[in-house]
């Protein structure tokens, strides 16, 4: 005999039921994943308390559909109560795992909103011990290799894999370092008008040459007044050349 079908799903009120549970072993297991068993004029079903935290409804669900399947029972499970398809959504280029990861990586480096944000995600990319372009880099190598083993007449496609792991070791080399570069991405550069108040401030080369100090200006006055106070002698003072006489 078929074990019978139970239904878990998420009701408008937002409460969570079970229902199709009937047999004791059923209810055990909903019991133990934390649902509430009634029995009333409506039969025998299972509801999570009213208090249960929002966060905790779904996992609560999926953990009882995991315990329900594994007893061979048939779950349908309401799609917003499954935490496998909210966590892990299908891969689009299924077979190719790792072209589906190398896209995630693409949108992370997109989506970044800073400098930081985006050394991280580079940083799957680049890094010289675990990074993606060093993945692919052993990967064609060891198909180069691999293709020698199992034909010796293939050394040219096998070449063909060499070269091009070669192509990715260039662009590997071309990118060392760059993450100093990356540090100053996102760096907001200071506003032009700071920049020109900021410029008119300093002095520029000749007017810093020019410039005297405190002292050199104070003797430069008092030179100057002495200057002047003899200017003014010589001026009230009368002339000491001889007057020409007359006849």
């Amino acid at each position: 005999m078929p074990a019978p079908s139970i239904t878990i799903t998420a009701e408008p009120s937002g409460s969570v039921s079970a229902k199709g549970a009937s047999d004791d072993l059923s209810a055990t297991l909903l019991r133990h994943a934390g649902f509430q068993q009634i029995e009333d004029w409506y039969g025998r079903r299972h509801r999570l308390p009213t208090t249960t935290p929002a966060a905790d409804r779904a996992a609560i669900a999926t953990h009882a559909a995991e315990m329900l399947r594994a007893a061979r029972y048939g779950v349908d499970l309401d799609p917003s109560l499954d935490t496998a398809r909210m966590t892990a959504p299908a891969n689009p280029l299924r077979p190719y795992t790792a072209g589906a990861e190398l896209l995630r990586l693409t949108d992370q480096i997109r989506a970044a909103e800073d400098g930081a944000d985006l050394r991280q995600a580079v940083d799957h990319l680049l890094h010289p011990e675990h990074g993606a372009l060093e993945r692919v880099r052993e990967a064609l190598e060891a198909a180069g290799e691999q293709i020698n083993d199992l034909d010796d007449e293939a050394y040219q496609l096998a070449d063909r894999f060499g070269f091009a792991a070669e192509f990715v070791s260039s662009a590997q080399s071309e990118l060392v370092d760059s993450e100093v570069e990356l540090r100053r991405v996102g760096n907001a550069p200071q506003p032009q008008t700071e920049t020109r108040t900021h410029a008119r401030r300093l002095p520029d080369p000749r007017s810093a040459a020019l410039a005297t100090s405190p002292a050199a200006a104070k003797a430069k006055v008092s030179s100057a007044l002495g200057t002047g106070e003899a200017g003014a002698s010589a001026a009230v003072r009368p002339s000491q050349a001889p007057s020409p006489r007359t006849r």
